[in-house]
């Protein structure tokens, strides 16, 4: 779901159609993740680097558990 959230944020979507629905259900089931991240990190001129530290927290998190 972030990956996708990633790849649609480089696409704008009229927020009435069905492309803007799917981005919203998207951003509705990643911002609890990325919210906080994005909060505590320094900021990077225009780039939101939280979705990098999400993926790479829960391949650490996945690789932990297995």
């Amino acid at each position: 779901m972030v990956y996708a959230r990633v790849i649609l944020s480089w696409f704008p979507a009229n927020p009435h159609g069905i492309f803007g629905q799917i981005s919203q259900v998207i951003y509705q089931i990643t911002d609890p993740v990325l919210l906080p991240v994005r909060r505590a990190l320094p900021l990077v001129g225009p780039l939101d680097l939280s979705p990098i530290v999400v993926v790479i927290g829960l391949s650490i998190l996945r690789s932990a558990i297995c």
